[in-house]
């Protein structure tokens, strides 16, 4: 009987344990289920009181269509290629500057556009507003394209601009003549009808982006920076209106990204002494590098989710989502919940999403710094032992990492001292843009998106390649890259792949879609945000 009170007391402080999980569990759940009910980060200022704007009609007649998708597949049938960071078609960037003359006549004789042409190749347009007490802002685009080539599989030659079942193909639809094209198309129609901006505004098209932009944009910025131009923000490519793309959502959502990831590229080297195969040594210098190459894809770098935007885009989207999703909860079983319980408690779930994301290329490219090896180089003869090998790796970065860091931890993770490491070209992410209700660039994105197409969500996002915008960060604090394309499951293949195309009725939206941003600039401040009416 000795032991019975202790087994009293192992049996009460069990039942404690048992009881205290509960109301944890039952605490957690009551909180969690509060947050679903009243986020609501995504309602911003469409439902507040907006400036009222004398809109120009927007309006396009069935001459004026046929006119701008004819400028759309000129524009695709040049061949403005680059091939590398030394080598582009020159002739055809000449030819180009021809053919924006002559497609938009208004634009280049029009008094109230200023034009010049920058590094031979690039385009400036300087649009002064009536009000100059109005911080201008400026819309990018860039004319090069990366090769692409028939044989590939193309359903139409790359450079044909032919229309197949109500698409035009070509190199440059998606990726970016169709901003180039549609920024001026908007502008030419909107000058023909009178337009006379309030804020004033800057277009700049650059013409080689697809090799870094040191030639164009970067020239463009210095040009900017000694007149002492500073902008409200800033509108490039680097992101779209996907549908049907993220699984689980009710409705196509409009990804506006709001930074972009860095990158490094690293060479890694191993030099040994040469010989003759007959007498290899224990491990040849392929061996070496294949062996750190190995390592660095087998511990990829560390999950960085929620220190960047990327967990503002789910909550952004909480609401919108139509699945369900199992999982183990807290221990005590396999549940089954709403996503859109999940995605408004990321304080809860956040890690559980993580592990999920992981898995797929495209959304673990959001929650990590990513590493690709994509060049080895090795040998000099069959049996003759290599005394000199290397690699480069790539690397995109996460916002909340530096080059720097990276380069650190490449250096732990192949531990190695035989393997060389070396920087051979990288730069830092870009600062995250704001995105809140006090954000102009942001807001007026968004208004003009939802005018247009109700049925959408609007969340920032990450972009995970390199764009101009990055040249930009010296002349404005928000730097977003949007282009309201429409991708669909599949699409992403096209970008820089084979049969990359765009419908005729998606590019007649993006003229439309500029027309009414330029007007929707000229708004002089934001309306006060819903939820600020209603904090008392």
């Amino acid at each position: 009987m000795a032991g019975y009170p202790a087994l009293v007391k192992v049996r009460t402080l069990a039942k404690f344990a048992v009881l205290s999980s509960a109301l944890l569990a039952a605490a957690l759940l009551l909180a969690a289920t509060i947050r679903t009910l009243t986020l609501d980060v995504s309602a911003g200022l469409h439902i507040a009181k907006w400036e009222k704007i004398v809109y120009v009609p927007s309006d396009i007649s069935g001459p004026q269509r046929e006119h701008l998708l004819a400028n759309l597949k000129a524009a695709i049938q040049i061949p403005t290629v680059s091939f590398s960071d030394y080598e582009q078609n020159v002739t055809a960037l000449e030819e180009f500057g021809r053919l924006l003359r002559r497609a938009f006549p208004t634009v280049f004789s029009s008094s109230r556009v200023r034009y010049e042409v920058v590094s031979n190749y690039s385009h400036l347009f300087w649009v002064p507003g009536s009000d100059p007490s109005l911080e201008p802002y400026m819309l990018l685009a860039h004319i090069d394209v990366v090769p692409a080539f028939e044989a590939d599989g193309w359903d139409a030659p790359p450079f044909s601009g032919r229309e197949v079942d109500g698409f035009i193909y070509g190199r440059g639809t998606i990726d970016n003549k169709q901003s180039v094209m549609g920024i001026l198309q908007a502008l030419e129609f909107l000058l023909e009808r009178g337009y006379a901006p309030r804020r004033g505004f800057y277009i700049g098209l650059g013409h080689d982006e697809e090799i870094n932009g040191h030639f164009g944009a970067a020239n463009i910025v210095k040009l900017l920076q000694s007149r002492g131009v500073s902008l409200a923000f800033v509108l490039d490519e680097g992101s779209a209106i996907l549908d049907g793309v993220i699984h689980g959502l009710e409705s196509p959502v409009a990804m506006i990204a709001v930074t972009e990831k860095g990158m490094a590229s690293v060479k890694l080297s191993v030099t040994t002494l040469p010989g003759h195969s007959s007498m290899p040594p224990a491990e040849t210098s392929i061996g070496i590098l294949a062996s750190a190459v190995t390592r660095l894809e087998k511990n990829p770098l560390p999950l960085l989710f929620g220190h960047g935007p990327e967990r503002d885009m789910f909550e952004h989207l909480a609401h919108k989502w139509a699945l369900v999703v199992s999982f183990l909860f807290l221990g005590f079983g396999l549940h089954e919940f709403p996503l859109k319980f999940v995605m408004s408690n990321l304080w809860l779930f956040g890690p559980l999403l993580v592990r999920v994301m992981q898995r797929r290329p495209d959304s673990n490219a959001l929650v990590r710094t990513t590493t690709a090896v994509t060049k080895f180089n090795a040998g000099v003869k069959i049996n003759v032992m290599p005394p000199y090998a290397e690699a480069f790796v790539n690397l995109r970065i996460h916002p909340a990492q530096t080059v720097e860091e990276v380069l650190e931890l490449i250096r732990l993770t192949v531990n190695d001292e035989r393997v060389k490491i070396e920087l051979d070209r990288g730069f830092d992410p870009l600062p995250v843009s704001s995105f809140d209700d006090k954000s102009f660039g942001y807001q007026i994105v968004k208004k003009t998106l939802l005018d247009m197409f109700p049925q959408i969500s609007v969340a920032p996002g990450v972009c995970v390649g390199n764009t101009d915008s990055r040249h930009y960060n010296s002349l404005t604090k928000d730097i977003y890259r949007f282009t309201p394309t429409w991708f669909k499951p599949g699409d992403e293949k096209r970008f820089h792949g084979v049969n990359e195309r765009i419908s005729m009725r998606n590019y007649e939206e993006i003229v439309h879609f500029y027309f009414q941003l330029f007007q929707n600039c000229d708004t002089r401040k934001l309306p006060e945000s819903h939820s600020a009416q209603h904090d008392l």
